[in-house]
């Protein structure tokens, strides 16, 4: 799931604006027209044949290449990301995603157990990702993906993030995984069932199937490894859990949920942290943290390490706990309960001004934009424990209305 409200594989959302080759040409015409197009991208041309790239592979994608406007609109469009937990995960952890992530698992299982055996992911984390980035591969976005990185390349917001994807492009292309025809995705570049970069797909792609290509469009056995192979990237432990619902008692001490704190699980149990189904928890060391992502009255998961590969995936902590609560429904848990209190969801102007005010009292939530990111987070708890309110770091009208009052 990438473009718009994603910020792409292990930091899309980046922004990155060193300078390019090419003087002040290029820098004249970048943002504003694509005039200074055809002599950027000769000069492309040149540093990807000195890095190995054919001719006969520039010449197929990029002989009579234009620049797109449209994907440079789409860029400067994107909307932060501003719906609460619920409203996300309600809509995109869906019952027929759930279901048909379980088909999926039995219609490949031996592909899965395969893979699991490789890489030590299992099949539940996958299909969890398969189903919220493209839909089990429906949703594939169908732009030429070497006309979209190109220009994203020549812009001036990420022109050396693009530059790496575009060269990434080129190479797959001469590898002989997809031809510049069959390079297609959505605006911003992502490729395949999984949605990676290009980079991401020269990388981490495998040729699980043994047809002697990568091809993360077509075949499911080299899209479901490859995901495999980057999520054991990022670091996950095999055997280990990721997410799982709890029960907190209100006596708990809510500075505590914080993904930045990890415990063991007996110290949660000790706290009178329960299994969602009523049952104790293991009162053994393993390392956990209480995230609370509507606040203290809302759904309690305790996540644990492989969860932060989910964080890694996506950087949005919506979309990642979304994406780890799918996985746990695919591997068989019941839907979450929605809490024991009412739970006012801010609005974007609401956030955006408790932004400023957290900025105005020497915190740095970074950009006023409306976002609950965790730098907002952050400092909403420590405003909370300034003001004796329960510190679980979820923004409340009556937070913002001591703020405004100078408490």
């Amino acid at each position: 799931m990438r473009g718009g409200m994603k910020a792409g594989l292990a930091g899309l959302a980046l922004l990155m604006g060193a300078t390019l080759p090419g003087g002040a040409a290029w820098a004249q015409s970048c943002g504003k027209t694509g005039a200074g197009f055809p002599g950027w991208l000769a000069q492309f041309r040149q540093e990807a044949a000195a890095q190995g790239v054919s001719q006969r592979t520039l010449s197929a994608a990029l002989d009579g290449l234009t620049y797109d406007s449209s994907v440079v609109g789409a860029d400067r469009g994107q909307g932060v990301f501003s719906q609460s937990f619920y409203q996300f995960a309600d809509r995109m952890v869906a019952n027929y995603r759930i279901q048909q992530g379980r088909q999926k698992i039995q219609s490949h299982q031996r592909v899965f157990d395969a893979i699991e055996q490789r890489f030590g992911v299992p099949a539940p984390v996958i299909a969890a990702f398969w189903a919220l980035e493209t839909d089990f591969g429906a949703n594939m976005g169908d732009r030429q993906t070497v006309r979209s990185v190109a220009t994203l390349a020549y812009d001036c917001r990420r022109p050396e993030m693009f530059r790496t994807q575009l060269m990434a492009a080129l190479k797959i292309i001469d590898r002989g995984d997809l031809t510049a025809q069959t390079m297609r995705g959505p605006w911003a570049g992502e490729l395949g069932q999984f949605q990676f970069l290009p980079d991401h797909y020269l990388n981490f792609g495998v040729d699980f199937d043994g047809d002697g290509r990568v091809d993360l469009l077509r075949s499911d056995a080299d899209a479901l490894a490859s995901a495999a192979n980057y999520i054991r990237s990022l670091g996950w432990q095999p055997g280990q859990p990721w997410l799982e619902e709890v029960v907190v008692p209100q006596s708990l001490p809510w500075d505590k949920a914080d993904l930045s704190i990890k415990l063991p699980r007996a110290q949660w149990s000790a706290w009178g942290v329960r299994r969602a189904g009523g049952g104790p928890l293991p009162s053994d060391g393993l390392g956990a943290s209480l995230l609370l992502p509507m606040g203290r009255n809302g759904t309690a998961f305790l996540v644990y390490p492989n969860f932060d590969i989910f964080t890694q995936w996506n950087q949005s902590l919506v979309y990642a706990t979304s994406a780890a609560y799918l996985a746990a429904r695919i591997d068989g848990a019941g839907p979450y309960r929605k809490g024991t209190g009412k739970i006012a969801v801010l609005s974007m102007k609401e956030v955006a001004d408790l932004q400023r005010l957290l900025n105005a009292r020497g915190h740095h939530v970074g950009g006023v934009d409306g976002k609950l990111g965790a730098a907002t987070r952050q400092a909403v708890k420590a405003e909370q424990m300034r003001l004796g309110l329960p510190a679980d770091s979820y923004p409340t009208a009556e937070l913002i209305a001591k703020l405004r009052a100078g408490g």
